[in-house]
């Protein structure tokens, strides 16, 4: 009797707490449904690293032995780079054993027939091997993101962008032999009439050239 007294509560126990769990268990997937039909919100503009990721994989499955060759902002109708971070950015990957460069696209805002969200790839391209004056780099010395570097930038520009406002940035990652690491470049402006400044992908440092 005893036995079957216990199996009696247990039982009562289990659905009690079955009870309990259901409305709780159909509450959570109502939020999860609510959630999902959100709206999303108007695209924003994102740093180079976190393009340089989503291309990454797709990428890396072109070419194991890839190494970055240069990144990019671009913009977009309604979209400035500024502070570092942009609507666009343009990502060149250089492969030694295949001889051949690609470039790749990630964009958070579509504007068709030339700007799709999301990723985009060029088709590979023949690479004769590194120069002087460009030079492929190893993933890890891209320690410095985008905004970072541009806030290093800006303070340096500060006194020149008092004079001059109004002036948009544009921002590109490239190395050569003279640098000891790949270099950010920020220029407000344009090359006749502008501000340039350069800061070290791996330290954050600044640099004139």
């Amino acid at each position: 009797m005893k036995a079957d007294f216990v199996k009696v509560v247990l039982f009562a126990a289990v659905l009690a707490l079955t009870a309990c769990s259901e409305p709780a268990a159909n509450t959570a997937k109502k939020e999860v449904a609510t959630a999902k039909k959100e709206p999303e919100g108007p695209p924003k503009p994102i740093s180079a690293k976190t393009a340089f990721w989503e291309v990454y994989k797709p990428a890396h499955e072109w070419a194991a032995d890839l190494q970055p060759f240069g990144i990019k902002s671009e913009t977009a109708d309604g979209f400035e780079t500024d502070g570092g971070l942009s609507p666009r950015w343009t990502i060149s990957f250089v492969s030694a054993s295949r001889h051949e460069a690609r470039t790749y696209y990630y964009s958070v805002v579509s504007q068709p027939p030339l700007i799709l969200k999301g990723i985009k790839a060029d088709s590979a391209v023949p690479w004769a091997g590194p120069s002087a004056d460009a030079m492929a780099f190893q993933t890890s010395e891209f320690k410095f993101d985008s905004d970072e570097a541009f806030k290093v930038a800006a303070a340096k520009a500060e006194e020149w962008l008092k004079k001059h406002p109004g002036k948009k940035p544009t921002m590109s990652l490239g190395n050569a032999s003279r640098y000891t690491a790949p270099m950010w470049y920020i220029l407000w402006g344009d090359k006749k009439d502008g501000f340039a400044g350069f800061v070290n992908a791996s330290t954050g440092a600044y640099g004139t050239k």
